[in-house]
């Protein structure tokens, strides 16, 4: 018998990971023993022989990408209550190592990935050739690749009425008609108002990890064909494929297995998503006097204070849909991309103001506990544009990328900000809808003959006339010298 400590020893796994697989059958509950030591426990469990062999034998399958709910009800049947008494036997491996795992590269039916936008970010060559009329390349820019855009490129959509249904049933509880109706640009406004007036109409597909569902789908000939078709949800979006009815059991089961494998599967899609034309906003954060503050904290304090920033944003940022970019050092680099139910631009200004708020309280407590005068100011800066969205692929990870000058522009302007203020481009508050542009205050500092300070609202200026004469900063803010920007004033929350 083997205490659960040699356990651990020998197989590398947590406490928690055995006590885990204990409570999912996968290993027999202990038996609880009096060690007869003078000191140490009076009682402690044991475990059969077998035991480290057991769960080195979970450990490969899921080396081999089998999920735990299928390693679950391969081997569960396998244990008796006897067994922690007598061992366990061998377990039976749930594939053999000559199984042949499918990947989205072998998927043999219509597959593609949706962002929370309702956009094609990948598509195999059978849903190119069977759904999408041939499409020979995704187009360039995210409104062109709008699948109800797609969709309705189809010469007759009646025979296509359970495709539509479909995905309408996995746009509600997270589209408004008003939200679709924005995802239909390019579409005819009779098309556009059947599909509002639809999604009304049809059941909403629940999240879960996977929803199936049967559908009727016509080919070429205008014959129909049913399919059973899955929808993974994952946070970058939604991955969809079909399998014909009469296909055999296994190939459901092999799409089943795939999509169990969640990792592998969005990180296989991400590293084929091919790059887009999108509009967005950018906001570029930088901590002032970062150099200073690190030669005043012990290394071990500076780190927690970047990771208490980082920690305290977070929430903000996916609150307003932002999401992360590359950034350098303790800067914050965050883009805000088209919603269906917000305005992006709107969003980053909003959150700005909020993460603007959050560091006057980390400001704060730090100075409650350092007992020092420093104040903690993160300077932003905001614009907006059209760029190229990617992906940087390294050996373990995979990274969105904007490419373009909109990150350089707002990296500029958060270096121009002090104190905390918050500067966004004339571009950006001149796309504001006007209700949006009337829930903030903006504007420019100037000073007057006689040289008091005063605000001047619903104003802008070039960044030239607020450089310094000389000195690096000018120089390092000598290409953005002729943007137009305005100053958003923080407003109470």
């Amino acid at each position: 018998m083997l205490s659960s400590k040699e356990i651990l020893d020998s197989t590398g796994i947590s406490r928690a990971t055995l006590n885990n697989y204990i409570a999912m059958g996968l290993v027999s509950k202990p038996v609880v023993m009096n060690p007869g030591a003078a000191k140490g426990p009076r009682q402690l469990g044991f475990f059969p022989e077998n035991t480290v062999e057991r769960v080195r034998h979970i450990q490969k399958l899921k080396q081999e990408g089998i999920s735990m709910a299928n390693i679950v009800s391969q081997l569960k049947s396998g244990i008796t209550l006897n067994e922690s008494r007598a061992g366990i036997g061998e377990a039976h491996p749930l594939i053999s190592s000559s199984s042949i795992k499918v990947t989205l590269d072998d998927l043999p039916h219509p597959a593609y990935m949706l962002n929370p936008n309702f956009e094609l970010t990948w598509l195999n060559e059978h849903a190119r050739t069977q759904l999408f009329g041939g499409l020979s390349s995704l187009p360039a820019t995210s409104e062109e690749r709008g699948l109800f855009r797609l969709l309705s490129t189809r010469d007759c959509w009646d025979i296509w009425q359970d495709l539509l249904d479909f995905h309408l049933g996995l746009a509600k509880g997270r589209l408004s008609p008003t939200g679709l109706g924005q995802l239909c640009h390019g579409i005819p406004a009779e098309l556009s108002n059947q599909l509002q007036q639809r999604l009304k109409q049809v059941n909403e597909i629940s999240v879960r990890p996977v929803a199936e569902t049967s559908i009727s789908l016509a080919d070429a000939m205008g014959m129909y064909q049913h399919y059973k078709a899955y929808a993974s949800f994952f946070r970058e979006g939604i991955f969809i494929a079909y399998v014909p009815d009469h296909s055999l059991h296994e190939q459901h089961n092999s799409l089943l297995d795939l999509l169990a494998r969640r990792d592998e599967v969005i990180r296989g899609l991400l590293q084929r998503r091919l790059p887009v034309l999108t509009p967005l906003a950018v906001l570029v954060a930088d901590l002032q006097s970062s150099v200073k503050i690190c030669s005043e904290l012990p290394p071990e304090e500076y780190f927690e204070l970047i990771n208490e920033i980082w920690t305290a944003m977070g929430p903000i940022f996916r609150k307003y849909h932002a999401s992360c970019g590359k950034h350098v050092g303790d800067g914050l680099v965050y883009y805000f991309f088209p919603q269906p139910d917000s305005d992006y631009l709107a969003n980053s200004i909003a959150c700005a103001q909020e993460i603007s708020h959050e560091m006057q309280k980390l400001s704060k407590a730090w100075q409650l506990r350092k007992n020092w005068l420093n104040e903690l100011y993160l300077n932003i800066g905001i614009t907006e544009g059209q760029e190229w969205l990617g992906t940087f692929q390294t050996s373990t990870s995979v990274e969105f990328v904007v490419l373009g000058d909109t990150i350089n522009q707002a990296a500029r302007i958060s270096d121009l900000a002090r104190h905390g203020a918050i500067w966004a481009t004339k571009s950006l508050i001149g796309k504001l809808s006007g209700d949006d542009r009337q829930k903030i205050r903006y504007g420019v500092r100037r000073r007057s003959p006689d040289g008091r300070d005063m605000f001047v609202p619903a104003s802008f200026c070039m960044v030239s006339s607020l450089l310094e004469q000389d000195g690096t900063r000018a120089d390092k803010l000598n290409d953005i010298a002729t943007l137009a920007i305005t100053e958003i004033v923080k407003t109470p929350l």
